[in-house]
């Protein structure tokens, strides 16, 4: 005990000297993640929504009727709005600084906390402008006020240049920002998309019917393949109308008529909203905003819609004393639709500074209280929609409650040990394995697009995060850690390594589906290592398969192509399309970026697609894992995914010459 009275050299070198205090926009510099989500590619384009975002409250404070967006080929983005132009003048406060540059250089400073100037607003902290500043390698604004133009240069969140005039704007007003994320924070690598950026301003043109945008980008960033136009001019009469319209397509739906409209909110604000229930089988979609900030997580305004929509639905079964639709759920009803919805609040609540998730308890309230009223006219004004929605929605019910009695009846014939399966997985309702298959598939986003591509009945999908444990050189106490590694092993239900059971196998096939690029062939490598080392009986029987997804997409006169490689677009192109004056060549980037119906197509419908399967065999006394003839031994296994990185560094030497068209 006397030691905890004795002064250490560790503690007495632990003095207030050691206390940082970061000032300005030092923290934003040093701690990126509390302020964008961290210094990746969606933080890297989260900058760019600061800024629109801006503009677009300018837009929907009545003060703004067009903004221009452009992408140069150094890499900078420009937007341009013709609303008020920040203030220019000295501020109360800080004399010595203009109002611009306090916004510029000072955190939680803005116009936007008092509700004076903005009824609604998407940014609230008044940290937007000032962190792309910050993270900026460089920043260009040009502020048009009372016919003079004010300009003034920023690097890294300091000043270059004070405020100056540049001129006068006789016919020219509003704010213009021009930046380029900073590489010290983002790295090289990371470079604006023009497709993401493109879709980011259309469907900010969607959200406010009073706005005009126009799209630029220089043409040498477009890549082949990519249909992302140079130039556009985006404003959308319909709203949310036409965003629905344009996300549908041809996609058949239960009604023939969309639920949409928009109203005014209790205490200030209003809704805008689309809806439409898709019967085609696919994954339904929802798009929720709050003051034109995108909230992926939903929150209280979706759960309002949502209460509204079935409260409005069973009311009117039991107005037509329909005794099923007592046993209709929030899920039955809306879990499968297509659902758009804006709405625009005062003083909105967000979850984080990122804000993807609404938790204003008011706004449910006002969204349902709106809707509720607005869904039952609509109801009792299209009889026949009605019906056949109420039909639709029974359907899903029955669907629900036969799925839940057969694993009921699943779970009271099982033994005692309850079934576990991971909260990732999208499990196939066929209660037996016969015709099952499971998709292991590379990531969140790819595994939406599986999700959607699916057949229900037969076909599972579990995403996997990044590159699985390599379980050749890991010990079983990672192993056992590992929540990617544990996942597979609950979803198979088989046990792994000693304890593996192949007869309590759930699914007739496993399908490993990657992207076709080399991160997704190295995922695909460390996950026929775990199966060949952890569950070779499984191998043994013919249940591990690679999915082989098309690399390119070829269209020309209606007749659409897809490559799995370079060799076989090359042959199509002498072959389908020689003579073809103009080929339209289009390069998936991943699983992700395909639409679920050519994932579908090309990958999924045991029809369509081509599978590799993955075989166990005996080679010299040794097992092997082989692939197409391919038929490395277990020596050759333990050499490249070993616990020695020289034999892998050995290997590589000797077979470098043999290397071509690296994608490094």
């Amino acid at each position: 005990m006397s030691d905890l009275f004795t002064d250490s050299a560790a503690s007495a070198a632990y003095t207030a000297a050691d206390i940082e205090v970061l000032e300005g926009l030092e923290a934003v510099r040093r701690r990126p993640g509390m302020y964008v989500g961290g210094a990746d590619e969606r933080a890297y384009h989260h900058l760019a929504a600061e800024i629109l975002d801006n503009s677009m409250d300018e837009a929907v404070a009545g003060h703004a009727s067009l903004i221009e967006m452009e992408l140069f080929a150094d890499g900078f983005l420009q937007i341009r709005d013709n609303g008020r132009g920040v203030p220019i003048d000295p501020h109360p406060k800080f004399p010595k600084l203009s109002a611009l540059e306090v916004i510029l250089t000072t955190l939680h400073s803005g116009g936007k906390f008092s509700g004076k100037s903005y009824q609604t607003s998407g940014g609230l902290h008044g940290v937007g402008m000032s962190v792309v500043n910050a993270l900026s390698e460089s920043l260009i604004v040009e502020v048009a006020r009372d016919k003079t133009l004010w300009r003034q240069s920023y690097a890294k969140g300091a000043p270059l240049t004070p405020l100056e005039k540049a001129g006068a704007a006789p016919n020219r007003r509003g704010t213009m920002m021009r930046f380029r994320p900073d590489p010290e924070i983002f790295g090289d690598r990371l470079k604006f998309s023009p497709g993401r950026l493109y879709r980011m301003a259309r469907s900010k043109a969607y959200l406010f019917k009073g706005v005009k945008i126009r799209w630029k980008c220089d043409p040498a960033l477009i890549r082949d393949g990519d249909l992302t136009p140079v130039e556009a001019e985006l404003q959308f009469p319909g709203g949310l109308l036409d965003f629905l319209g344009s996300s549908l397509g041809e996609r058949p739906t239960a009604t023939d008529l969309p639920f949409a409209g928009e109203a005014e909110l209790q205490g200030g604000g209003r809704a805008e909203w689309a809806l439409a229930w898709p019967v085609d089988g696919d994954e339904g979609f929802t798009h929720s905003y709050c003051n034109t900030i995108p909230t992926p997580l939903g929150g209280s305004h979706e759960a309002g819609f949502r209460t509204a929509v079935l409260r409005g639905l069973k009311g009117y079964g039991e107005m037509k004393a329909v005794k099923k639709a007592a046993q209709i759920t929030g899920e039955d009803a809306v879990g499968a639709s297509a659902l758009m919805l804006s709405c625009f609040i005062r003083e909105p609540q967000f979850q984080g500074q990122t804000k993807e998730r609404l938790e204003t308890p008011e706004a449910q309230r006002a969204v349902e209280a709106a809707i509720k009223d607005r869904f039952e006219s609509w109801l009792a004004a299209n009889p026949a929609n009605a019906d056949a929605l109420l039909e639709h929605v029974i359907e899903r019910a029955e669907d629900r409650l036969k799925r839940r009695a057969e694993r009921e009846i699943k779970r009271k014939t099982a033994t005692s040990r309850k079934l576990r399966l991971p909260g990732k997985l999208s499990d196939c309702s066929n209660p037996g394995p016969e015709h099952c298959e499971l998709f292991l598939v590379e990531g969140d986003s790819a595994g939406g697009s599986a999700k959607q591509a699916r057949n229900r009945k037969t076909q599972a999908i579990l995403p996997l995060r990044g590159k699985i444990l390599n379980v050749a050189n890991a010990t079983a106490e990672k192993m056992r850690g590992n929540q990617e590694v544990q996942d597979i092993v609950l979803a198979l239900g088989t046990g792994s390594g000693k304890g593996f059971d192949i007869d309590k196998l759930r699914y007739e096939r496993i399908v490993i589906m990657t992207d076709a690029d080399v991160d997704g062939a190295h995922i695909a490598s460390l996950l026929m290592t775990f199966f060949f080392q952890e569950m070779p009986e499984l191998i043994e029987r013919g249940a591990l398969f690679l999915a082989q997804p098309p690399l390119y997409r070829l269209s020309s006169g209606g007749v659409t192509h897809y490559a799995r490689d370079d060799a076989h677009r090359e042959e199509l192109m002498a072959t389908v399309y020689k003579g073809k004056r103009k080929v339209d060549v289009s390069r998936f980037k991943g699983l992700g970026e395909m639409p679920p119906a050519q994932l579908r197509d090309t990958t999924m419908a045991p029809d369509k697609r081509v599978l590799l399967r993955v075989t166990l065999t005996e080679e010299g006394g040794e097992p092997a894992v082989g692939l197409e003839g391919r038929r490395p031994s277990q020596d050759l296994v333990e050499r490249l995914m070993g616990k020695r990185p020289e034999t892998r560094l050995a290997f590589i030497q000797e077979n470098a010459r043999f290397a071509q068209n690296l994608d490094i």
